[in-house]
């Protein structure tokens, strides 16, 4: 049997485990990534991201587990599985002495796509990506960002429905790393599956529908962002109020609230719902109180990520997937 069972699901792992001499690196993980979908793969340095990607990618192979890439076994057939996939890793695989225009043209020439067709894609692809002008001109001229984009841009020639993108924006500057997103929220839309690893919380939040946090070789944790987010403790409301009379009644009146006398301000734990929000400001109503400024804080994919892999895991009891 060489396809999976689940054609909603462009890549589907079970029990994928992987070892270097003593060490587990992939201790028997699960994955489930729908098609059409970003799926974001966190965890620290060293966490097992990357061994992850070149597992599912045919570059290495696995001590173990039940895989499909693209509907197709990765073990009974890894050519499929490279003809559906495309791969931009943290290091750019551009050549430097050839031309953005000649590195297109050779990665035209590895998919064996007729001369004329590969010169065809090559420049709607540099259009795309907005290299046009700067095609005839040595990629070791380009800038990070260019580099980055025409990395990725080399990545589609062959058309592949899912992509693996390994860190693709580790080094770029703010405006750079917000371009790529752009490029890779638009390849989405049209359908793509990308599967991302990033050390960018921000990054994971902005782009994945779906997120799992890796460590110690396990996923501690998998759900969107905002469920991740919920099963972190330190949410709250912070009421904030310019008189001191009113400050203190509404101290008076809330339960479980910490105490800023000098900024009169009062933090309420809450995990920011509607629902919560409504109850404490119908308690405040009934006794007469209201706040001047009120702010909802939740927990942060940083509180989520230090939580879930710090050396002090206060999350330890919960390294459930959130479904």
């Amino acid at each position: 049997m060489t396809t999976t069972t689940s054609p909603s699901l462009a890549i589907a792992a079970t029990g994928l485990r992987k070892a270097y001499g003593g060490k587990t690196v992939l201790d028997g993980i699960d994955l489930a990534v729908p098609a059409g979908t970003v799926f974001s793969l966190l965890g620290p340095n060293g966490a097992g991201k990357t061994t992850a990607v070149k597992i599912l990618s045919t570059l290495i192979s696995a001590d173990a587990g039940d895989l499909y890439v693209g509907g197709h076994h990765l073990a009974a057939d890894p050519q499929a599985v490279r003809a559906a996939i495309g791969v931009t890793g943290q290091f750019s695989a551009v050549d430097g002495l050839i031309t953005g225009e000649e590195n297109m043209l050779l990665m035209a020439d590895l998919h064996h796509l007729p001369k004329q067709e590969g010169r065809r894609v090559a420049a709607e692809l540099l259009e795309r990506f907005e290299l046009t002008d700067a095609a005839k001109k040595p990629a070791v001229t380009y800038s990070g960002g260019m580099k980055r984009r025409l990395d990725l841009a080399m990545t589609l020639v062959g058309d592949p429905r899912i992509i693996f993108l390994d860190e693709p924006t580790t080094g770029l500057d703010p405006r750079s790393r917000h371009n790529m997103w752009g490029i890779i929220r638009e390849l989405v839309t049209g359908g793509v599956t990308v599967f991302l690893t990033t050390q960018y919380l921000e990054e994971a939040d902005e782009l994945a529908d779906r997120i799992a946090v890796l460590n110690d070789g396990k996923i501690a944790a998998e759900g969107t962002a905002d469920e991740l987010k919920r099963i972190v403790p330190g949410g709250h409301v912070r009421l904030r109020f310019t008189g001191p009379e009113t400050y203190q009644a509404a101290a008076t009146a809330l339960r479980e609230v910490t105490r800023d006398d000098e900024a009169l301000a009062l933090s309420v734990p809450s995990d920011g719902s509607q629902r919560e929000l409504r109850s404490i400001l119908d308690w405040l109503d009934s006794v007469g109180v209201e706040a001047d400024e009120l702010t909802v804080h939740t927990p942060d994919l940083d509180d989520v990520f230090f939580a879930l892999t710090g050396p002090a895991n206060v999350l330890s009891q919960t390294k459930e997937n959130v479904r």
